[in-house]
């Protein structure tokens, strides 16, 4: 859960892709804010924290991300692992 104020965002790559995308999950919303970086590489800091910036977000404790791994669509153990990144942010100016 989040304090009052601030939103999770969230980052991975399309499975078929491999492109990352950034987006901060407003719940009730009918569409959440969404950045689609170029190329397969992931994002450096710096990348994500100018995509945030673009959308009108600032991190709430400083640029750090967790990551997990996602479940393949079927349960797969061969499939190649999808990683997500996750931090808390805050809508505003640094």
């Amino acid at each position: 859960m989040t304090a009052a104020g601030t939103f999770t965002a969230q980052m991975a790559s399309h499975r078929e892709t491999g492109q990352w995308r950034l987006y901060v999950v407003i719940f009730g919303a009918s569409e959440w804010p969404t950045y689609d970086f170029d190329g397969p590489g992931v994002p450096t800091v710096q990348e994500r924290s100018r995509a945030l910036a673009a959308l009108g977000y600032v991190f709430t404790d400083g640029p750090g991300w967790e990551w997990t791994e996602d479940v393949t669509p079927d349960d797969d153990p061969a499939a190649p692992v999808v990683l997500i990144a996750f931090t808390s942010v805050r809508e505003g100016a640094p």
